[in-house]
């Protein structure tokens, strides 16, 4: 059964509802980990399948937390538990947003290619160290596992 639109009706439709809906998703997952505390909810959190099959903490380990913490005003907490957490969820506001410029008719936002060589070689790099330095049992870096 055809609803009379036409396919370019249809597909400009669905290019600017999908992350519309997304963003709503975002929202949704936002406000229910500001309502429930991961650590002391009695909800079941997923738990860190790198962490269960290592007993090592992996550089995304915390961020749940972290970011539960960020959503109330405590940078100090949310950076305790992963100190990524700000980049992390600002990186996601910053994709969304240019997903929801170019989806409603926008210019994609572009940054200059030497700072986007430069953040594709040190971004990896640092997660990286983050994740080994984060399982080094000594005193100082003890601070950098949540």
């Amino acid at each position: 059964m055809e609803l009379g639109l036409s396919a370019s009706v249809h597909g400009t439709l669905t290019r600017r509802t999908a992350p519309v809906a997304a963003g709503a998703a975002l929202a949704a997952a936002a406000g229910f980990i500001a309502t429930h505390n991961p650590a002391a909810s009695s909800f079941p959190y997923p738990t860190c399948a790198f962490y269960q099959a290592t007993g090592l903490w992996c550089p995304g380990c915390g961020l749940t937390r972290g970011t539960y913490q960020l959503l109330h005003g405590h940078l100090g907490a949310a950076l305790s538990y992963n100190i990524f957490t700000p980049v992390a969820l600002a990186a996601i506001v910053v994709v969304w947003f240019s997903w929801v410029r170019v989806s409603w008719g926008g210019q994609l936002l572009r940054m200059p290619p030497r700072a986007a060589r430069w953040l594709a070689i040190t971004t990896p790099t640092l997660v990286l160290l983050y994740g080994v330095l984060r399982n080094v049992p000594v005193a100082p870096l003890r601070a950098l596992a949540p």
